[in-house]
């Protein structure tokens, strides 16, 4: 690799690496006594939920239950930094807009509320008072509550979106835009089709028994590194564990876990004793290949009277339509799987025997397999898949998406949907006395689109960073800057809130490391991770401001500020948290007894059918879906056009950001230090284009709806990807996924699977 800044890491995963990078963002977050601290009551069970992902807890028996990427959001939030008005005073908004997302990052926490003031182009001091009076005032002079649009981050507590979506409806709308509509929503559309439950089907305690884990489209190591502790000791007992995806990513080669002296004083545990690479787009057609081989054996086996290859009484008991399905999978081409996939039949075959060899295999797989226009579909298919052999709904295996934020399953769980079910809706009116509306709202594309026409004019976030977060970049900032009011509830300077509408509010709020105190004493919040675990996360910080309240806090004043006629008891809420969740168990029945629940140590299973071979589908039994190989998507379309030229683009994170937080500019298991701008390829397709690795290049969007997209100025960077295939880091590249490019019946936007062309950039300094 020709620049020095690329450097291929042959080190395991974790290890020495990870402990330097603790220590040293400890101690550019200026904390080193505060953060250690800190970090021991972290994910502990009087202690505070870790701010980053959403794999869960175990039994605590570690005093070390955080992982590199945990620090640094613990690090981040806990950060002796402070964002002040002076700040403000010496900046304008422009100016700030030339800082980059790490610098705006870097400044610290917010400490004051602030308003945006168009004579100055400055944010200056408001009240927090004049800042709910003057949400209340745009709020109620709006003709229609539609025209107003509410997103929610995954951080949000389960508590804080309660009262939140409460307060939207009876506001008059379910405009819910959130994080899960940008990534696990194909999960939540496409498994209550099959199996009856948007959500997985195991917990931790199914990884003690699996034997087969595959891993589709996943970089545990970087997105959910406490997850590699439980993969390091599946390898170690000799569970066979498959990476699928395009990338070879070296967490998944390689671990070495700091809480192991042994590994750390060796070269670590392999975790991965197989790597399937398929082609961008090409997860379904390889799944549908292995269900094609699977079929093919049992055929075989019921030529020879041997054991059946599918699980015969499972299919017979729990299932329906495998008739169709069958016939539709021994029909299908394999020349088509193969060119579709772009796996050798070969490595096909070698995926296949170990699948029929588990007794116990686990699916997992992360937004590698969501982001693509058949996202739902290729989450059926591999439900398909796991039910051939009976692997859901017993011990040691099944189901497991493997989702972001930490609370994001859990803001879905408890009423942040934008498509709420009637039956929801009436528990709601028969609780609270207000009728709430019935039409579906809006989702993040859906939110974008309508602040583009004019037909929403407000839009309130609380958390995240939707300016980069979303698709189609340009367009985003054109629709956020058409709203007559923008507000974001955060902990520190994004983006977002400098892509402001004509009235704008940064409103500061306390993080999960602080405690929160109100009336009624500390208050706990509630979370729910991947594996529907509830438990309660207790801050234990002081807050950074006494002008920080609370997410709950801001909620119910906003509510009682707006709403002038509501019966509910908005202000009591605030003083003490267990009167929410005394709420949300009226509501919710898998919520009974919640407040005695959340007082166990870890909480407890908020229980899910399909774990329990109860099948909440329209047959009443699991369903196999017959599903296609797409062969005429966008991608095709623009190959035939464009030929080998084109390129399918995938966004991807690097190991040094969360979502659209950037913790720093390295990613080094992937050998990259001090820049983003690059971009993965090929060397062959390096040189079928006429470039050389080091060469830098831009990024041309391919779309049939005559908008420019490009991103500029990236690093070609020779890398193990398939042919066709580039990665790169969002949200640089974001400018390139059409705002009108999403999953079908799911509409997340398409982030892996975008048609672009590379050309050279111009002869410019770097």
């Amino acid at each position: 690799m020709s620049d020095p800044k690329i450097k291929q890491y042959t080190h395991p995963a974790g290890g020495w690496g990870a402990l330097k990078y603790v220590a040293l963002h400890l101690l550019k977050e200026k904390i080193p006594g505060k953060g250690a601290r800190t970090l021991l009551a972290q994910n502990q069970p009087d202690g505070f939920d870790c701010p980053g992902c959403a794999w869960p807890d175990r039994d605590h028996a570690s005093t070390f239950e955080f992982c590199e990427n945990g620090v640094k959001a613990v690090a981040a939030e806990a950060t002796a930094k402070r964002v002040t008005r002076t700040l403000f005073e010496q900046n304008t908004v422009s100016a700030l807009m030339q800082q980059s997302d790490y610098e705006l990052e870097e400044h610290g926490r917010l400490t004051e509320p602030m308003a945006y003031h168009a004579a100055t182009d400055k944010y200056q001091p408001i009240s927090w008072q004049d800042a709910f009076t003057l949400m209340a005032d745009h709020l109620n002079a709006l003709d229609d509550p539609n025209q107003a649009s509410f997103y929610t981050s995954g951080r949000t507590s389960n508590e804080a979106a309660f009262l939140y979506q409460l307060f939207v409806r009876e506001y008059g709308t379910n405009n819910f835009p959130d994080c899960s509509n940008m990534c696990h929503e194909p999960t939540s559309v496409g498994l209550p089709e099959t199996v009856g439950v948007g959500k997985g089907t195991v917990t931790l305690d199914d990884f003690d028994l699996a034997d087969t884990l595959l891993i589709f489209g996943q970089n545990p190591a970087t997105n959910h590194p406490r997850m590699m502790g439980e993969l390091r000791e599946c390898a170690k007992r000799g569970a066979t564990i498959v990476s699928i995806n395009p990338l070879r990513e070296r967490g998944l080669e390689k671990f070495a876990s700091p809480q192991h002296p042994s590994d750390m004083l060796s070269h670590g545990t392999t975790i991965s004793s197989m790597f399937i690479r398929p082609t961008l787009c090409g997860d379904l057609a390889l799944v549908k290949g292995v269900i094609k081989r699977v079929l093919e054996l049992d055929d075989q086996a019921q030529q020879n009277n041997t054991e059946r290859v599918v699980d015969v009484q499972f299919i017979a008991e729990h299932t329906a339509y495998f008739e169709e399905f069958a016939t539709d999978i021994r029909a299908e081409s394999w020349d088509d799987i193969v060119t579709e996939s772009g796996v050798a039949r070969d490595d096909i075959e070698r995926l296949t025997q170990v699948y029929v060899r588990g007794k116990n295999v686990i699916a997992t797989w992360g937004m590698g397999l969501t982001q693509h226009k058949h996202g739902v579909a290729t989450i059926q298919m591999v439900s398909n898949l796991m039910l051939l052999r009976g692997n859901i709904g017993r011990p040691g295996a099944g189901l497991c998406p493997v989702r972001g934020h930490s609370n994001v399953q859990g803001d879905r769980t408890v009423g942040i949907d934008e498509k709420p079910t009637a039956a929801f809706l009436e528990r709601i009116e028969r609780v609270f006395g207000f009728k709430p509306p019935k039409e579906h709202g809006l989702d993040v594309v859906g939110t974008i689109e309508a602040m583009l026409d004019g037909r929403v004019k407000v839009l309130i976030g609380l958390g995240g960073n939707f300016a980069m977060a979303t698709p189609d970049t340009p367009r985003t900032w054109d629709a956020l800057r058409s709203c007559a009011l923008t507000v974001h509830i955060t902990t520190k300077l994004n983006r977002s809130h400098l892509i402001h509408g004509k009235d704008a509010l940064i409103l500061p709020t306390l993080g999960r490391t602080e405690i929160d105190l109100q009336a009624g004493g500390p208050q706990g919040v509630t979370v729910e991770d991947s594996m529907s675990m509830v438990h309660v996360s207790y801050g234990i910080n002081k807050p950074v401001s006494a002008d920080c309240l609370s997410e709950v806090d801001i909620v119910a004043r906003l509510a009682h500020a707006t709403l002038n006629n509501s019966r509910t008891p908005w202000l009591a809420y605030v003083e003490d948290y267990a009167r929410i969740r005394d709420a949300i168990e009226q509501v919710y029945d898998a919520f009974k007894d919640y407040n005695l629940r959340i007082a166990k140590p870890g909480g407890f299973h908020l229980g899910v059918a399909s774990r329990n071979r109860v099948w909440k589908t329209a047959s009443g039994r699991a369903q196999f879906k017959v599903l296609a190989i797409p062969k005429d998507t966008p991608i095709h379309q623009a190959r035939r056009k464009y030929g080998p030229r084109l390129m399918t683009l995938m966004t991807t994170r690097s190991h040094d950001q969360y979502n659209t937080t950037i913790y720093g500019m390295d990613d080094r298991y992937r050998g990259v230090y001090g820049q983003r701008r690059v971009v993965f390829a090929n060397r062959l397709d390096i040189e079928m284009l006429g470039f050389a690795d080091g060469d830098w290049v831009d990024l041309i969007g391919v779309w049939d709806d005559g908008i420019e997209r490009r991103a500029d100025r990236f690093l070609l960077v020779e890398y193990d990807i398939p042919r066709g295939c580039i990665s790169s880091y969002y949200p640089e590249t974001n400018p390139l996924v059409p705002l009108n490019s999403y999953a079908d019946k799911a509409r997340t936007p398409t982030s892996k699977s975008i048609p672009v062309l590379l050309q050279r950039s111009a002869e410019i300094g770097v």
